[in-house]
């Protein structure tokens, strides 16, 4: 499937590699599909890739059963702290924010950082500028769910997207509540571009869930990126993800999605179930799948 000459446009989000409960498997199901149609929406209307994405990850942070915004995990103090990156493929220009507390939506606050000089803005900063752009500050009891609060088992899951819009334009984003009991102050590789995404309109765009640690020190979104022209988008995340357990332990899991520059999806992922849906141009509505054996299956 090749875009070209503004003809064409494809997205595809993910709402974590995790393991889910039977009973979080519908809502997984409906939330990333609602989200899919967020961005699509954007795209039908001839948006931008980035405003695509930015659409598509609100939808997920503002449903609970995702680790992201509304359905954050806590840490160590029983606080929130979030994480989220976006990029655009057109200049390389990249927003994100780390261990920002008090707002309900930290990819638009990434949004915002996008056209600043800086990069990464964190904690008591990234509150400032987000309250200067004009984000409401709102209570960490308005964030924490009742699943969370109960959670004892780690989290290490992340929400995100990437489009593609048709002019051709790459741009991936990401969104995460952290770990359930991490340091305060955590940063994982979400918000890192070259880490948990990347976004090059000669290349493609790429984001990641998983083993956040391990996911960074190996640099994975920029690997992805450097093998994707010649191997596909699919088989570079398969080379990525599995780097995972060598380095980081048996517990060290993880997924990708990605979008070449010619408009070819790819996902795979190494933990036991990773939500994604994707929807392009041609197709009457997003496809779901709550793993990569389901979508084999089907």
């Amino acid at each position: 499937m090749l875009f070209k000459d503004g003809v064409g446009w494809a997205l595809i989000v993910h709402g974590g590699a995790k393991e889910m409960e039977p009973d979080e498997r519908d809502a997984n199901r409906s939330g990333i599909i609602e989200a899919a149609e967020a961005g699509r929406a954007v795209l039908e209307k001839d948006g931008s890739a980035i405003d695509a994405v930015v659409a598509a990850i609100e939808v997920l942070e503002r449903l609970p059963v995702f680790n992201a915004g509304r359905g954050s995990a806590l840490n160590e103090a029983g606080d929130i702290e979030m994480c989220s990156g976006v990029m655009d493929g057109r200049d390389l220009s990249v927003g994100a924010v780390g261990a920002i507390k008090h707002v309900r939506h930290p990819v638009a606050v990434a949004r915002d950082v996008l056209p600043e000089k800086e990069v990464l803005l964190v904690g008591e900063g990234a509150l400032r500028f987000a309250l200067a752009k004009g984000h409401d500050e709102v209570p960490t009891e308005a964030l924490i769910t009742d699943m969370r609060r109960e959670a004892l088992n780690e989290m290490h899951d992340t929400v995100g997207a990437v489009a593609m819009d048709g002019g051709g334009n790459i741009a991936a984003g990401t969104s995460t509540g952290g770990l359930t009991g991490a340091k305060v102050g955590r940063v994982g590789d979400s918000p890192m571009p070259g880490a948990g995404l990347y976004a090059d309109n000669h290349v493609g765009g790429v984001a990641f869930s998983g083993d956040g640690e391990t996911i960074t020190r190996l640099a994975l979104a920029a690997q992805v990126m450097a093998n994707m022209a010649e191997d596909g988008p699919e088989e570079a995340i398969r080379k990525a993800v599995d780097q995972l357990p060598g380095t980081g332990g048996a517990e060290a899991d993880g997924g990708a999605i990605a979008i070449r520059k010619d408009g070819k999806i790819g996902w795979t992922h190494n933990s036991p179930n990773f939500a994604v849906a994707y929807v392009t141009a041609d197709m009457e509505a997003p496809k779901a799948f709550l793993s990569k054996d389901e979508e084999k299956s089907g």
